[in-house]
């Protein structure tokens, strides 16, 4: 993997049919299609430059996802700081892409506050796609709160940055939620990235799945912190946890810390983490058929995000995603 000159895979896919909401530097532009198709379902207000809420309407349907494209192109050290508040309705179900994209010579300090709820039976898909420069860095604190028989889903996609970081909690506030909770990373040469995730399980019979897989090459790190916190008088509750890293290099470093905070017997609980290189057997085998080492790595590398990606609802994402990995792994552009 090499040094990018960043263009967002999603962002810029003339392939992907959604509702584009446009920010410029942490400032909310216009949806791309007219408001009047989507003011009985969506609204969109602002509370300031850089605090908005979206709330999708009871009972609303959005077929297409809708698209947040955060367009950084400025030079600062100091962070820009924006929050997001977004309410799906009762009975509601939403997809939501949230992009990070620079222009090449972006310096960037970035602070993103996301607060979402989702009221009871609704559903939303949330995916947060980071493909920056190795000048810009991001932080992003987002809560999620799960009311009765809602469902979550999440993917974090991070393919290039100069020190990104994740901080996600979720709350079961309801019982019988589900909660999705997937992530992968790629990152190189010097790069960090940063991944803690919370869940918290307060009521009865809640569902929690975590799936995070990186690749690191070079001199990059990673640091993943998984916490299940399951609360006295919440019973029937069953939450997994899952990280496993793929290390490129020896001075690549990965640091992965599971932990299960139990106060009821009435669980199902699991954690799992591995961190290693490639399977020489598997590469063998794979040389042994005639296949070049290179190509062999890359089929390995390829097959090891595929389980993340297979599990998008969104046949164009996962399509586009696995090009943006092949090229991202192989070194090119993208």
């Amino acid at each position: 993997m090499k040094d990018n000159i960043c263009k967002c895979f999603a962002c810029e896919s003339a392939q992907m049919d959604t509702i584009k909401i446009g920010k410029h530097n942490g400032r909310f532009k216009e949806f791309s299609a007219p408001v009047n198709c989507l003011k009985e379902q969506i609204a969109l207000t602002h509370e300031g430059d850089f605090s908005s809420t979206i709330t999708v309407k009871d009972n609303a349907f959005i077929p297409r996802p809708v698209q947040i494209i955060n367009l950084l192109d400025y030079q600062n050290e100091q962070p820009i700081e924006e929050q997001i508040n977004i309410i799906v309705g009762e009975n509601a179900k939403i997809t939501f892409l949230y992009c990070d994209d620079t222009l090449p010579k972006t310096s960037a300090n970035v602070l993103h506050k996301i607060n979402v709820e989702l009221k009871p039976n609704a559903k939303m898909d949330f995916y947060k796609l980071e493909n920056v420069n190795n000048q810009t860095c991001i932080t992003s604190n987002i809560v999620f709160n799960l009311n009765q028989t809602s469902q979550l889903k999440t993917f974090f996609f991070t393919l290039n940055g100069d020190k990104l970081e994740n901080n996600i909690c979720v709350n079961f506030n309801g019982e019988h939620a589900q909660a999705d909770l997937n992530g992968l990373y790629l990152m190189d040469q010097s790069q960090s990235v940063k991944t803690t995730m919370k869940v918290y399980h307060y009521k009865d019979s809640c569902r929690s799945n975590q799936l995070f897989k990186g690749i690191l090459d070079d001199a990059a790190k990673a640091d993943f912190l998984g916490h299940i916190f399951i609360d006295y008088d919440a019973k029937n509750n069953d939450a997994r946890q899952t990280n496993n890293n793929i290390l490129l290099t020896d001075k690549a470093k990965v640091n992965t810390r599971p932990v299960l905070e139990i106060y009821n017997d009435d669980v199902q609980c699991s954690h799992g983490a591995t961190t290693g290189q490639l399977d020489n057997q598997a590469l063998y085998y794979l040389r042994t058929r005639g296949i070049s080492e290179k190509k062999a790595k890359m089929l390995l590398m390829n097959a090891f995000c595929q389980s993340v990606l297979q599990k998008s609802d969104i046949e164009d994402l996962r399509t586009g995603l696995a090009d943006m990995i092949q090229k991202r792994l192989d070194g090119e552009q993208i």
